[in-house]
């Protein structure tokens, strides 16, 4: 018994030796691992340093996931546009403006190459409810033609016998789906999409090409490359802004007149932060009658003023009661009667955060030159406020009101004020130069 009891604890003592050597070999080997980690994580400093001293290149590291790098602002602030629409003379207001034009000089172009179809005819084509890519693919199956859609499903169509040249039954089917295609002659392709690249040229006048760029970003085009030195506009665009295009191309024809309006955007922070700016006392500081109207709005209130109100007067008076912290004074334009867009941020200052905001305006010019304006105050989460306006020419707007808040600022009291002065451009067809000013 004693025997087995001692050869028990002989066995005992043996694991015991052999776990605590394989748990020293454990903490020499952990040991080793992180010693020969410092050591390399030392040698590697000591080669930058060294490098630095010598004056030598940096060492180059593995690029950053392209995913997470971004243009840099400086880059991104370059504007083409800045020169004519951030340049506003407040001292000279010029109310009506004339302005001679070459009517033949607008012409709307489809950008990329296009192929011309195989010359056949069709006979009898029919299909019922099928989207157009498939009944396409049942007309080119026989010209060995091969179909191919990136941002299908499209438009199902029915069509009964349709007849004529081959390229004219493509046409007919793609326009009834509002689409477009483009063939590759050499790959025997017919490919589709929503969209394509156009360029439009316009007359050489800069009221006309901001109107026009104005109105594409009022559509939702945001993508768009402008050539100053031909005067044309690349943009991508579907079948509806197509035709938007065409008809106001054709509206040039009658000499339209295009609405202008200089604006003026700042922020207010009261001196004192428990009170609101008092806008009451614009009724003292001003003639009654110098405010024609006050209209409530979602959120803040719209004034429509005479031009005994300016801006060096409208901060003047501000200027008693808050400090005033310029954020964007711009220029856009709106062909009459057509809906148009002013991105706050094209002629922000320095440090100013535009926080995304824009002018959507759609302006109608009535009989005795009074303006109607349909505007909306928008920033990158949605709209914030939106007025109907109505004032004679002669007469601007100052939206008042809108809290800070809305444009991500913790300021308490503060707000953001918008004043803005319509002004006419007439145009005149016409064979003369064109004076290239915009004043």
């Amino acid at each position: 018994m004693r025997a087995e009891l001692k050869v028990k604890n002989m066995n005992r003592l043996a694991k015991l030796i052999l776990y605590s050597f394989q748990i020293a070999l454990i903490l020499s080997i952990t040991a080793c691992l992180q010693n020969k980690e410092l050591r390399e994580m030392e040698a590697k400093v000591a080669a930058e340093y060294a490098q630095e001293q010598k004056g030598a290149e940096p060492i180059i590291k593995q690029p950053q996931d392209q995913n997470m790098i971004r243009t840099p602002e400086g880059a991104n602030a370059l504007d083409l546009e800045t020169p004519l629409r951030c340049n506003v003379n407040w001292e000279t207001q010029q109310m009506i403006l004339s302005l001679p034009y070459i009517k033949s000089a607008f012409k709307l172009e489809r950008n990329g190459k296009n192929d011309a179809l195989p010359r056949f005819e069709v006979t009898g084509f029919s299909f019922d409810m099928m989207p157009a890519e498939q009944a396409l693919v049942r007309l080119t199956k026989e010209a060995d033609i091969r179909i191919s859609s990136a941002d299908g499903p499209y438009t199902s169509i029915s069509a009964q016998d349709l007849k004529g040249e081959f390229s004219e039954v493509v046409k007919m089917i793609t326009e009834s789906a509002g689409i477009y295609y483009t063939y590759n002659a050499k790959d025997k392709i017919l490919t589709l999409s929503r969209r394509v690249n156009m360029t439009l040229f316009t007359p050489h006048s800069r009221p006309i090409i901001l109107g026009l760029l104005d109105v594409i970003r009022g559509a939702g085009i945001t993508d768009i490359v402008v050539n100053w030195s031909e005067y044309s506009i690349s943009f991508d665009a579907d079948v509806e802004l197509q035709e938007k295009i065409t008809d106001l191309i054709k509206i040039f024809e009658n000499s339209p007149t295009l609405i202008a309006y200089d604006v003026s955007v700042f922020r207010l922070y009261p001196y004192d932060m428990m009170r609101d700016v008092e806008w009451k006392e614009l009724l003292n500081a001003f003639d009654f009658g110098t405010i024609t109207t006050a209209q409530t709005g979602v959120i803040g209130r719209v004034l429509t003023t005479t031009n005994d109100i300016t801006v060096e007067k409208l901060r003047k008076f501000l200027g008693t009661q808050a400090n005033i912290e310029t954020v964007s004074e711009g220029k856009f334009v709106v062909p009459n009667a057509w809906l148009a867009r002013f991105d706050i941020g094209k002629c922000s200052l320095p440090g100013a955060d535009p926080y995304g905001m824009s002018i959507l305006a759609k302006a109608t010019l009535e009989k005795g030159n009074e303006i109607f304006t349909d505007m909306t105050v928008e920033v990158t989460d949605g709209q914030v406020t939106k007025f109907n306006i109505r004032n004679k020419l002669g007469e601007n707007f100052l939206i008042i009101g809108m809290p800070n808040e809305l444009f991500g600022i913790n300021s308490p009291k503060s707000e953001t004020i918008i004043f803005m002065v319509p002004r006419l451009i007439r145009t005149v067809k016409t064979n003369e130069p064109i004076k290239n000013k915009l004043k």
